[in-house]
């Protein structure tokens, strides 16, 4: 069974960083992409940034656009998002999700609080 595995979520103050990374493991199929959406309370998930195995094609939500980077390691089929001058509204459940033949599948999620 695919599993997705999230880390690096936690606490952080307006204008601080923190990476999240995703791990998918149990495939013998070629990760076709994989991305982050986020879920704050009482809003539905939304895209944050995705990335393409074909080309390392990425595109962001315009709410992250120069804040944010997604990256990959194909090798460790495992994917990256740095985020930089976090702001109060980037408080989510950060989700990765992964792209494999036809199939999407999703991590459980980890908590990013912004506050002060």
């Amino acid at each position: 069974q695919v599993q997705l595995v999230e880390s690096g979520g936690g606490l952080v103050q307006p204008g601080g960083s923190l990476r999240l990374s995703c791990a998918v493991s149990n495939t013998i199929f070629r990760v076709n992409a994989m991305g982050w959406y986020r879920q704050a309370p009482g809003k539905q998930r939304e895209l944050v940034a995705m990335i393409r195995r074909v080309g390392d094609a990425t595109n962001y939500a315009d709410s992250v656009k120069g804040r944010f980077t997604i990256s990959r390691d194909s090798a460790k089929n495992t994917v990256y998002l740095q985020m930089n001058s976090l702001k109060l509204e980037d408080t989510a459940v950060y989700y990765c999700k992964a792209q494999i033949e036809f199939s999407d599948y999703w991590g459980e999620g980890t908590l990013v609080t912004v506050s002060s």
